[in-house]
């Protein structure tokens, strides 16, 4: 199954979810008991935060996705060519070769989201799932035009 009909599929149990509790919310609401009132209004608030998380994450991989077909139209995408160990893993070595002339080049030229692109693969390569992403969102930024904020703590090395 792809990851896009593994997407939709969590959006509609996560809409239906989204229903049940709002229902359920209602009825509490609706019982008259204060407790039970603001259990409901609780409840209402939910959907709302799953509805900001979900669209949040959708976007972020929509625009990632937008970055790596421009990448693969300019023949710019990383290439996954690092040798791994026997369980499947990256050779440390390999990707701390491969990382840093990923960071060099983001250092070159920081305001270069294809740079910030290949550095967040790096820190994926490398396992450093929470500064790949992170770059990855810097390299959005920059793709879209926007402010991507400080990058101090994404080029300071792993």
């Amino acid at each position: 199954m792809t990851a896009k009909r593994v997407t939709i599929i969590m959006v509609v149990v996560l809409a239906f979810y989204g229903v049940v509790v709002v229902s359920q919310a209602i009825t509490l609401i609706g019982s008259g008991d204060p407790a039970a009132i603001g259990v409901g209004v609780g409840l209402m608030i939910l959907p709302l935060i799953l509805i900001w998380v979900v669209w949040r994450e959708l976007s972020f991989g929509v625009g990632v996705q937008n970055m790596a077909r421009q990448l693969e139209l300019e023949d710019g995408l990383p290439v996954d060519d690092l040798p791994r160990t026997a369980g499947g893993r990256v050779d440390r070595d390999a990707a701390d070769a491969a990382f840093d002339a990923a960071e060099v080049a983001t250092q070159a030229d920081p305001s270069d989201w294809r740079a910030w692109f290949r550095l967040a693969a790096s820190y994926d390569a490398a396992s450093d799932r929470k500064r790949a992403r992170a770059a990855m969102r810097y390299a959005l930024a920059l793709y879209q035009g926007k402010d991507p904020g400080s990058a101090s703590e994404l080029t300071s090395g792993r």
